[in-house]
Parts: C-alpha cells; structure tokens; sequence
C-alpha cells in the first residue's frame, strides 16, 4: 500500500506499508479481523506472523490474522541498521562506545534514503498507516492484539480511531507517557530485587548460593576488569574488559523470562568468582540466537524513542534503580542527541476512557513493563478494562498455554459484557520456576 511518508504532504515522497492476511479457514467467517501490533519497538509484524498464528491459532478458525510492517519495520520502509552477527567477537558486543559509533554512522546513511526522513516514524503517525489498510480490506471493526512495544501502538490507535476497535488485549504494557529510559531503571531494579528476595526464601538457593546480594555487590566492585569469555555461538575464547554497563545488559536480558532467570543465581555467583560464561550464555538465549523474526530495526526504534520519550526524560518521576542508575539512559541520550526529532502531540500521551472491551495483561516477574504500567493504563481506560496479573510470568503472557484461550474467548465474546466476565484466573497460581542447579551438583550446601 502505497502511503505519504509526510502525512502533511500528500504529495511528496511516498513509502510502500507491507501487510499479510492470514486467511481464516471458516467459510462464513466473522467480519472483525484481528490485527496484531509488534514489540520492540522495531519488530517486523510479518516476520512474526508463524509464531502469532501457533499462539492465536484458535482466533485464526473465524476471524483473518492481519501483520502490518509498521513503517520502519520490515518491508516497510525499513530502517534497519548494520549489526554485529551472533558470531562476533564478544568485545565488540561489549563495547558502548562502538555501540554508539556504529548507531551514528547508521543514522547517516539512513539519511540518504529516499525514505530517509526519521522524523516521519512516529507511532502516531504510523497508526493511521494502520487505519488506512483497516480500510483498504473493507472492515468496519477490527481487534487489536499487542505486546510490548505494541500495546503503546494499539492504545494510540485506540485513541485515534475508537470507533474502528471491537475488542483489545494488550499483555506488557507500556502506556505512552513511559518514559523508557527511565521506566527501564526503576523496573529492571525491582525484577532483580525480587530475584534475590526469591532466592533467600527458597531454601536450594539459599544453601547453594548463600547470600546472593552480598555476591552480587562483590562483583560489581570488581568492574570494570579483564576476563577469559567463550564466544557462545562459536565457541572461541576471548579476553574481554567487562565493565558495569555489560553486566547489567546481561542480567536484563536474562530476568526477561522467569525460566531463563532461575539460572541467574547460578550465573551471577560464578561471575563473582571470575567465570562469566553463564551470564553471556543466558543473555545470548533470551536475545534469540540471532533470528531473522526478532531482528530489531533500530532506526526506527530510536526514531520512536528519541521523538515520544526522550523529550520527557528530564521530567521524568521514575527512581533510579540502585544498580541500574543512569546507564541505560546515557546510551539514549548520547545516540538521541543527533538523532532527528518527529512532532508528537500533546494527546498522544493521554488515555481516555474507552467504549469497547479492553483486557490487559501484566506479568508480575516482567522487568520492563510490570503491573504498575498496566494498572495505571487500566485505570485510565475505565469500567470497560479489565487488569489480569499473572503473578509468576515475565515479560508477556501470551505464550502460556491457558491464557491463549483466555484471549480467544474474551475477543469471541458476543458482547463486552459476556467478554470482562470470563475466568482469567487460569494462570495466576503458576509458579516461579525453582532456581537451576547445575546437573552433578550436591543437593544441598553452599559451592
């Protein structure tokens, strides 16, 4: 579909908005579409169509699966940056300064584009893309299916369009007025302080590993320093300068998933003592290996970040973390200083009340958009929201078994009533994963 890069300029440049439907298989099928709102922000829609459709699958029998690259994303005038391959030496991977050197020299040639206007890619502007392949497959209504990243673009086409949504599930919700670097410390901060509150009740931990904590202090007092790695993908032993920046990535990543986390502990006492491979290790797991469906395009990442939150992060409320502190937000503000800046309007950081059903989801280990998030969204939204925790899940819900039926019957529904009354208990008594000890390890006692 062919769409004003400018929305003020209809007849200027033009990009090409990439969409797939995924057919529904019923012959008399329902005329309300689902359209699903990639994370990141920066994923391709598309490019996670198979995974979406084996979780939504049931949805799938009456209704069409719609994936929009939104732009920037994808086939859509994509902004994607070069990036160091899964087999690259761990200390380029390792480096903040050469992060930034390399996202700088992306925003330059990303310039030259035809497309190249980084101001243009909004997720305001970006949802009436939306809207116009709402109308371009003659759907009156559509549901709204996000994560992540996409739970902000769902809630801003919410806004824009609300007469166009039957019904919305956003699971991991980051409301529009977050201001992401410093959301990020505050909520990394509280994931890792409940990790080690986990281990000290949890006898197997605490006999293995003693006082975490005071492990974890110890380690970070010894950053920045040089240690032997192994590359985890090739295997090729390295020596690195690991500084504070790196373990804190590393550990984010990990505390992303519940199942990978449980490890941590396991991770953190072995850096502490010198041997940082299980820490890369479980980063490098959470990161995916390098697939083609989660790749990041990072120009329109921070063409999103630099424009809606950056702005705001002087006023920000949000606490620092006492181990995360500023440094995620340093590496916004070095990259976002040069990085152009699209308008954004005042209302795109409200959230009205709104007339169809909405159901959030919140997992309550997530270290990036916990419950806090979705409460305040859920408030915001009024009586026609319904906030659902999942005490135990990380960083989205859709992947739990019982909670994909929780969203196939809350969107089948007949009405909003019949769909804020289903059970969505089904996942809270699932419980955290045990902590990971490795296999011949003793049952019992501190390493």
């Amino acid at each position: 579909m062919r769409r004003a890069l400018d929305p003020a300029r209809p007849d200027g440049a033009k990009i090409d908005v990439h969409f797939a439907v995924l057919p529904a298989l019923a012959r008399q099928k329902k005329p309300d579409p689902v359209f699903f709102f990639a994370g990141g922000p920066g994923q391709s829609a598309i490019a996670l169509a198979g995974t979406v459709e084996s979780l939504l699958g049931r949805l799938a029998n009456r209704r069409d699966l719609v994936f929009v690259d939104q732009r920037g994303t994808g086939a859509s005038a994509p902004l994607y940056c070069p990036e160091l391959p899964a087999t690259a030496p761990l200390a380029l991977a390792a480096s903040g300064q050469r992060q930034v050197a390399r996202l700088a020299d992306c925003r330059v040639g990303l310039q030259k584009l035809p497309y190249g206007d980084l101001r243009q890619y909004t997720t305001w502007v970006a949802m009436q893309d939306i809207d116009a392949v709402r109308i371009a497959l003659g759907a009156e209504r559509i549901d709204l299916v996000g994560g992540s990243y996409g739970t902000r673009a769902a809630l801003e086409y919410l806004r824009q369009f609300p007469r166009a949504v039957r019904r919305t599930v956003i699971d991991g919700v980051a409301p529009p007025d977050m201001v992401l670097p410093a959301s990020f410390s505050t909520d990394n901060q509280a994931a890792l302080d409940a990790m080690f509150a986990a281990c000290r009740a949890e006898p197997r931990c605490r006999e293995r590993h003693g006082d975490l904590h005071a492990a974890w202090e110890r380690l970070l007092a010894t950053l920045p320093r040089e240690a032997g790695v192994t590359q985890p993908v090739t295997g090729a032993a390295e020596r690195i300068t690991i500084d504070r920046d790196f373990v804190l990535g590393l550990v984010r990543s990990a505390l992303y998933a519940p199942w990978v986390a449980a490890a941590l502990p396991e991770a953190i006492d072995e850096a502490a003592r010198g041997r940082f491979d299980a820490l890369i290790g479980l980063a490098s797991v959470v990161a995916g290996g390098g697939s083609r469906a989660l790749r990041l395009a990072e120009g329109m990442h921070f063409s999103v970040i630099c424009s809606e939150d950056m702005p705001r992060l002087a006023a920000a409320t949000d606490r620092p973390g006492a181990d995360f502190g500023q440094d995620f937000a340093g590496l916004y503000r070095r990259v976002c200083a040069d990085w152009p800046r699209g308008a954004v309007p005042a209302a795109f950081y409200t959230i009205a009340p709104t007339a169809s059903a909405t159901l959030v989801l919140s997992g309550g280990a997530d270290p990036v958009t916990p419950p806090r998030h979705g409460e305040q969204v859920a408030r915001a939204l009024g009586p026609k929201a319904r906030h659902v925790v999942v005490p135990a899940a990380g960083h989205g819900t859709l992947a739990l078994p019982c909670m994909r039926d929780v969203i196939f019957r809350f969107i089948d529904a007949e009405d909003d009533a019949q769909a804020l009354a289903i059970d969505a208990d089904c996942a809270r008594a699932m419980p955290r994963p045990g902590v990971f000890v490795p296999p011949g390890s003793p049952a019992g006692g501190r390493r």
